[in-house]
């Protein structure tokens, strides 16, 4: 019997999707042989918090369903004793980048992830807080019927299970390390205002997460498809396609890893959207197989980012995104030109040669990302209103903001040389929530 982790972060008032990944849980154990370890990492008010824990105390128990609801406090004493544990320098930097004062997307997944391997599970199952289950035929679509189907088995042995293989026959022998889907609904990031205030703005501004040397075209390619996931057209049937799944068609709400989890870690920048996105494209360049189904949650907004607060945070995080493509996409050309040299022999991930290549992306020029910070001072101000408010806001921090995305960089590379043993003195640690 296998053990799997199926993990909800979340740091807002979330109790019905709380409940649901109780019942996706349920669900899994009653029909595969596993153990799911259902993790809520709960970052949120002691309010929110309370109402989680009574959402929980109503979930009727169901054999091999184990629950774990940890706030900030217990997630700290893990990782602390996880850090002293392997023994490195610098813990409290490392504690930091594990849990840190600001919003972290990467973070809070590293959290879930370390704790997975303590729990003994050998694939993490993750879900957000602002998104739902469709419904279908009089129930809910569980993204994990298909994640349990196909993940950690050879792709040769997913082949049969699955509606289409696209997958070069010399892949069949490598493990299927992900699978996954993306979202219906609103836009993942809320930019849709910009888009119908001003299309010419849009395009300016969501092409600045390309590589700068692509065409015009592309980039009005790129800027089409972005942030749309699989649109809005509701499931009406399954359909899994086994390949080397492509990065744009998956969501961080509706995906499973396998073995790389364990390898490499997300940065752990804060105040930055995307930051969690960093292992579908090291799959996907290592050409390691996946699985692309069409069980897609629902994405919907909270309240908290139509305020005026919650836009500013967004736009925050939305402008670091930005700059912190310049290493990315450096790094995620380096890992397309090396392919297949990204693994072992084992068919696991090269963690050094990761590292290596983003601690070279750190020695970039920064030019291109003034220029990014140039172009969006323009475009909010074209914008006007609350748009140009955020303009003058973050014209004071340009250099704070340039220096911090190269350090955002380096504190990833530190935790990549960091990951292998945070994740062995990990698997040696107890899980154990705090009294409150």
């Amino acid at each position: 019997m296998r053990t799997i982790c199926l993990t909800l972060p979340t740091n807002r008032p979330s109790a019905p999707m709380v409940t649901a990944l109780c019942e996706e849980a349920a669900h899994a154990a009653r029909n595969f042989p596993v153990e799911v370890h259902a993790l809520i990492l709960d970052s949120s008010e002691p309010a929110a918090y309370a109402e989680h824990a009574r959402a929980l105390a109503g979930v009727q128990p169901v054999p091999g369903v184990v629950v774990h609801h940890l706030d900030e406090a217990a997630q700290r004493d893990f990782l602390r004793r996880v850090i002293e544990r392997a023994a490195l320098p610098k813990p409290e930097l490392l504690l930091d980048l594990m849990l840190p004062a600001g919003v972290s997307y990467g973070a809070c997944t590293n959290r879930a992830f370390l704790i997975a391997a303590a729990l003994g599970c050998t694939s993490v199952h993750r879900r957000d807080s602002d998104s739902r289950y469709q419904e279908w035929a009089g129930g809910p679509v569980y993204p994990i019927h298909h994640e349990l189907t196909s993940i950690g088995v050879p792709a040769s042995a997913a082949a049969p299970r699955v509606d289409e293989v696209a997958l070069d026959a010399a892949l069949l022998e490598r493990p299927v390390v992900l699978v996954g889907a993306s979202f219906v609904g609103e836009l993942s990031v809320d930019i849709s205002e910009i888009r119908d205030l001003d299309a010419e703005v849009y395009q300016d501004v969501v092409s600045l997460w390309a590589p700068t040397d692509w065409s015009a075209e592309q980039k009005r390619e790129l800027v089409a498809e972005s942030f749309t996931g699989a649109g809005t057209e509701p499931f009406a049937g399954d359909h899994a396609l086994l390949t080397v799944v492509d990065p744009m068609r998956l969501d961080m709400c509706n995906i499973s890893f396998h073995q790389v989890h364990e390898r490499v870690p997300l940065p752990p920048a804060t105040d930055t959207i995307g930051s969690d996105y960093f292992l579908m494209h090291l799959v996907h360049d290592a050409a390691l197989p996946g699985v692309l189904h069409n069980r897609h949650i629902v994405n919907f907004y909270t309240k908290e980012r139509r305020t005026d607060a919650g836009f500013a945070a967004y736009q925050l995080r939305f402008a670091k995104f930005f700059l912190s493509m310049l290493y990315l996409n450096a790094v995620y050309a380096a890992m397309a030109e090396a392919g297949g040299a990204l693994l072992d022999g084992a068919h696991q991930v090269d963690a050094e040669r990761i590292s290596q290549l983003v601690w070279e992306s750190t020695r970039l020029d920064t030019v291109e990302n003034a220029t990014r910070l140039d172009v969006l001072d323009r475009s909010y101000r074209r914008l006007g209103g609350r748009y140009a408010a955020f303009a003058d806001a973050i014209a004071p921090r340009r250099q704070q903001l340039l220096d911090e995305a190269r350090h955002d960089m380096e504190d990833f590379a530190r935790l990549i040389d960091a990951w292998q043993p945070l994740v062995e003195a990990s698997r040696a640690t107890p899980v154990r929530p705090l009294p409150r």
